[in-house]
């Protein structure tokens, strides 16, 4: 009886074999989905263009304002969503003021070209980025003195720092527009040393700016 028994479990199981075989063939292979990718990430360097406006610490008369204009370049390192940068811009500008008629007396202060070199820290909400930023600053100004029609001029490159904070956003692939406020402090400068001794001290500059800009993303 034993015997029988084993016989016939060894014939049903060769008898099922092919058709195991035959549903293990035709059951089709299903990939696994691929892993999410973030759509947004700052990471990697960029470059831009920005523009925006700046006006002295003060709303007395000889108070220079004026605005600005040039280009941007930075890399960012994303770590989950704190984002830190380095950023560093230059501009020509406009901005300055002149007390007086040149054709009696005059003195004309104007700054032309101006720049920042800044770390970034900042929080990323997806495609939002919200950051401090702080650093280095120059500005690039001319003095003018002006008597009778006749003038003289001296320039001199201004050392300080900025601060400030911006908000910047990814509205499209590998774009991201950006508003930001700067806080500017320049040290004073001597000018015309030359021709009086100890020269003609400017005092501390300090603006106030904002401006906006658009950034590619590599």
């Amino acid at each position: 009886m034993k015997k029988i028994l084993l016989t016939t479990t060894g014939l049903i199981a060769l008898g099922m074999a092919p058709a195991i075989a035959a549903d293990l063939g035709a059951r089709p292979y299903t990939k696994a989905p691929a892993a999410a990718i973030a759509i947004n990430n700052w990471t990697g360097f960029y470059l831009g263009a920005m523009g925006g406006y700046a006006s002295e610490n003060g709303d007395g008369i000889g108070s220079i304002s004026g605005g600005f204009a040039g280009g941007t370049a930075g890399y960012n390192w994303q770590m989950g969503n704190v984002v830190l940068g380095i950023e560093a811009d230059a501009a020509w500008a406009d901005i300055g003021a002149r007390v007086g008629n040149p054709a009696v007396a005059a003195v004309e202060t104007r700054i032309r070209d101006m720049g920042t070199v800044r770390g970034r820290v900042g929080y990323a909400f997806d495609q939002v980025l919200v950051y401090g930023t702080a650093g280095y600053a120059w500005a690039d100004n001319r003095l003018t003195l002006s008597a009778l029609g006749a003038s003289v001029s001296d320039s001199k490159i201004h050392s300080g720092w900025a601060a400030g904070a911006g908000v910047e956003v990814m509205f499209a692939p590998k774009w991201s527009v950006k508003a930001e406020y700067l806080y500017r402090s320049f040290e004073s400068q001597n000018y015309f040393t030359a021709a009086v001794p100890g020269g003609l001290a400017t005092g501390e500059l300090n603006l106030h700016s904002v401006q906006v800009g658009v950034n590619y993303h590599f």
